[in-house]
């Protein structure tokens, strides 16, 4: 006599395969005959589940005002010829628009006051989630130029000497130079230890010691009478990263006189 347990296992349990994940593996095996076999086919499903599952948030983990983007990870900086289509990516959560920004409407403060606010703010929470944001990004969010993102972040980076973790300044990519500028000063004009520069400027230690140690080389071939281009070959660099830290000379030397 069969089993009935055994029986409504033969007749329904064909219904627990019926998933997302089974219908990717079989697209694979269908698309793509010699990847492997079943098991590899089912592996290669479930690392595509987790990719999906990271870039998806449900309505109750999503408030009113939040975004979800794709923003760069910050362990994966950019390679020469690589495309953007190739780059590790990292679902962030953010506050595109919370009550404080409608206070500062309201309070009448200037449209670039209220968009660096917003644009620090993004960055901020991108970064805290292992994720780095372009000017691009936030640009697309606040629906402004990017140039002007830009120079909003730069001058305040300027200004008060700290840095905003975004892919301009973290990742070397765009116009973002002022980190280097920023990490020399806070170590020489303010005297501060390399461990306080790294947590400041949200850098590793060995990315601070780095710049301050070409920074370092620099200024050794300036004092001996090198050109910029002399300079530049000496260290096997470019010319235009030798006048960077010039500049940087220079500004460190005002400084000191003033």
């Amino acid at each position: 006599m069969n089993n009935p347990t055994d029986f409504l296992r033969k007749k329904f349990g064909p219904l627990k395969a019926r998933n997302l994940k089974n219908a990717i593996a079989h697209q694979i095996t269908t698309e793509f005959p010699r990847i492997g076999g079943p098991r590899i086919c089912s592996l290669c499903a479930e690392m595509i589940m987790d990719v999906v599952s990271k870039h998806m948030r449900s309505r109750d983990h999503v408030v009113h005002g939040q975004l979800l983007w794709a923003a760069v990870d910050i362990n994966d900086p950019p390679r020469r010829h690589r495309r953007a289509a190739d780059t590790k990516l990292v679902p962030v959560l953010l506050d595109l628009s919370t009550a404080d920004d409608v206070q500062r409407r309201i309070d009448r403060l200037s449209r670039s006051e209220r968009l660096l606010h917003r644009a620090r703010r993004l960055c901020q929470q991108a970064y805290e989630q292992g994720g780095l944001l372009s000017n691009c990004d936030i640009a697309e969010m606040l629906h402004v130029s990017s140039d002007y993102v830009g120079q909003l972040l730069a001058e305040y980076e300027r200004s008060t000497k700290t840095i905003v973790p975004r892919r301009a300044t973290l990742h070397d990519v765009g116009s973002g130079i002022t980190h280097k500028r920023i990490i020399c000063w806070l170590r020489y004009a303010c005297g501060k230890a390399s461990e306080v520069v790294a947590r400041q400027t949200y850098h590793s230690l060995e990315a601070v010691d780095r710049y301050l140690g070409q920074y370092d080389r620099v200024r050794h071939c300036r004092l001996q009478g090198l050109t910029p281009e002399q300079t530049a070959y000496a260290l096997d660099c470019s010319v235009r990263l030798v006048r960077q830290y010039l500049e940087i000379d220079d500004l460190l030397a005002r400084k000191s006189d003033a």
